[in-house]
């Protein structure tokens, strides 16, 4: 594997220092107003997703009338994207432990997917988050199944890939459900079933609690409701259905919103060498080059649980995530003074670059443009 070294953003080992204290200043000067703001925002959010799912599942119960199904399927819909994105995935970063709430502590906070909390934990917060789009370290880039660049060798099965990512977007929770668990490494014997099998045990549970909750416990409230009006079967089948299309919904928005932060045509890739001594300066622009946001309002930013600021999420990933629009411009700015890529574009145009990606690489080959990069380390004698 070969690897194009760059020089990009500070060119001293002062810039560097200088680039990584406005970042320092940009968190700590956020970090100091953080307060009752934050705290009634996040409650907010959590009174949101439970009057949309409230609402949602309410409506289900009339159906198949088409109206309240079609409204009652989007609303369920509505609240698990919001639940994942904007609840589940910040509290669970840790961002809101400053309230003191166990309701809304990182250590205690589960969500409405099939992915447990503590393998959620581990496989996004420590090793996607640390090792931010090193190739071999980072198992996010490409889920072990989408070749993204050309660091990855080219296989038969990735001529396919276009096919797999609507499969990913289609089961996307149960594919990051099993994602820590490292199946392909079992599948070709790096791994014994035998180590898996504890976090197996715990991700079935976790499957399992889901499934009953949105495939037999409600759809057999359905059949309850419906059987007083003599429709008992049709009552189950809307419910059952309105679950399905509900979580659909859920798992294509977080799919695209997690793609398009992070497989534009725009980010970097990094060897694991490039980030042996790595300094927190150097740790800041690697996340700043791998990451994409998403221009838009206030409504997309926190449908996508402000996944749409992904430059800053990558920087301040334990700072509340309603901060970010304060934060990016800012961010913005320093990334312009230091000469660092900042990458943004509206959601139609990132979605499209992203399928580009995917088309491109489930060739062989690929261009080494802004795909394949190292960063040269700074050191005291090259300043």
């Amino acid at each position: 594997m070969t690897h194009k070294t760059m020089q990009i953003g500070p060119k001293s080992l002062e810039e560097l220092e200088a680039f990584q204290h406005e970042l320092d200043a940009i968190k700590e000067e956020t970090r100091q107003t953080l307060g009752e703001r934050d705290a009634k925002y996040i409650r907010s959010i959590l009174r949101l997703v439970r009057v949309t799912e409230t609402l949602g599942r309410a409506l289900l119960m009339f159906g198949w009338f088409p109206p309240t199904w079609v409204l009652g399927a989007a609303l369920l819909g509505i609240s698990k994207i919001i639940d994942n994105m904007e609840l589940g995935h910040n509290v669970m970063h840790g961002q809101f432990n400053f309230m003191n709430d166990p309701q809304f502590h990182g250590d205690t906070f589960d969500w409405d997917n099939t992915c447990p909390k503590e393998e959620w934990r581990h496989s996004h917060n420590f090793v996607h988050h640390t090792y931010t789009n090193v190739i071999g370290k980072d198992r996010d880039f490409g889920y072990g199944l989408l070749r993204l660049s050309t660091d990855l060798r080219w296989s038969p099965l990735h001529a396919f890939q276009l096919v797999l990512t609507a499969l990913l977007a289609t089961f996307f929770q149960w594919f990051v459900a099993v994602h820590d668990l490292q199946l392909d490494k079992v599948v070709i014997g790096r791994k014994k079933w035998s180590s898996v099998r504890p976090q197996w045990l715990l991700v079935r549970a976790k499957m399992w609690r889901i499934v009953r909750r949105d495939y037999v416990v409600w759809p057999l409230a359905g059949a309850v409701v419906g059987g007083v009006f003599g429709h008992a079967q049709d009552g189950a089948l809307a419910v059952l259905l309105g679950n399905v299309v509900g979580n659909l919904i859920r798992n294509v928005w977080a799919w695209a919103i997690i793609f398009c932060g992070h497989f534009t045509d725009n980010i970097y890739t990094f060897s694991r060498e490039s980030i042996e001594g790595e300094t927190k300066g150097q740790w800041y622009l690697r996340q700043i080059l791998g990451s994409s946001n998403i221009s838009g309002g206030p409504v997309l930013h926190m449908m996508s649980g402000q996944l749409s600021h992904q430059v800053e999420h990558h920087l301040f990933p334990d700072i509340p995530a309603n901060r970010y629009v304060e934060m990016a411009p800012k961010v913005r700015a320093v990334c312009a003074k230091y000469g660092v890529p900042y990458n943004i574009g509206s959601f139609g145009w990132q979605l499209m670059t992203v399928f580009k990606r995917i088309a491109r690489y489930s060739l062989p080959g690929g261009s080494q443009k802004a795909v394949h990069i190292e960063v040269e380390s700074i050191l005291p004698e090259q300043a």
